[in-house]
């Protein structure tokens, strides 16, 4: 008669379990020892009822594989917990940040319709108007100087004459100011066009 295959064998200091779904007792001292946590935090995880013991006839132990049925559950919980946090971390960075970027849209719409901040197009703008100004004044130099260099003989005469007037001209451009009533005027038609208020702030 054959001999009966034994549940478990212990061997060399080890014990093998020989037959699949055989109960296995531990005590905590296990359980740290296959966890890697300590004595306290088994206990807590036992007084909070994740982990369980059950009373056997050596006294209060751990089924092994219901306790790392219940660990390994444990730890997906915690992962599971973990992305959602992060999740709503990364979902409050994102409003925080659209909210400051609105923000600063905001106070740079409020600067321009002030006056106080130009876009890059209408400072192009502004400086073509002063360019076709300077070039309007270079352009009428010479019939200004035209019937004067006539009657003008002597070089060093011409050289003085051409030079007051370019002084006249330069005095002429120091009194080109900046037109905010026109700047506005642009930013109006701009906002009109995006379909945005078009009334400007007083300054």
């Amino acid at each position: 008669m054959a001999k009966p295959k034994a549940i478990a064998e212990i061997k060399d200091g080890a014990v093998y379990i020989l037959q699949p779904g055989t109960p296995v007792y531990v005590k905590t001292a296990d359980v740290c020892a296959m966890t890697g946590k300590s004595n306290q935090w088994i206990g807590q995880l036992t007084s909070q009822g994740t982990l369980n013991k059950t009373q056997t006839a050596y006294g209060s132990l751990y089924d092994l594989t219901d306790t790392v049925r219940a660990y390994c559950k444990t730890i997906e919980s915690r992962n599971d917990k973990n992305k959602v946090d992060e999740v709503e971390y990364e979902k409050r960075e994102a409003e925080a940040k659209l909210k400051k970027s609105k923000a600063t849209i905001a106070a740079l719409d409020a600067l321009e319709r002030t006056g106080k901040m130009h876009r890059s197009e209408d400072v192009a703008a502004m400086t073509a108007d002063l360019i076709y100004t300077i070039r309007g004044a270079l352009l009428a130099l010479p019939g200004r100087l035209a019937v004067d260099m006539v009657g003008v003989t002597d070089a060093a005469e011409a050289s003085d004459l051409i030079r007051r007037e370019v002084f006249q001209i330069m005095e002429e451009l120091s009194r080109y100011k900046y037109d905010s009533e026109k700047y506005k005027e642009r930013v109006r038609e701009r906002l009109s066009l995006e379909g945005n208020d078009g009334d400007l702030d007083e300054e």
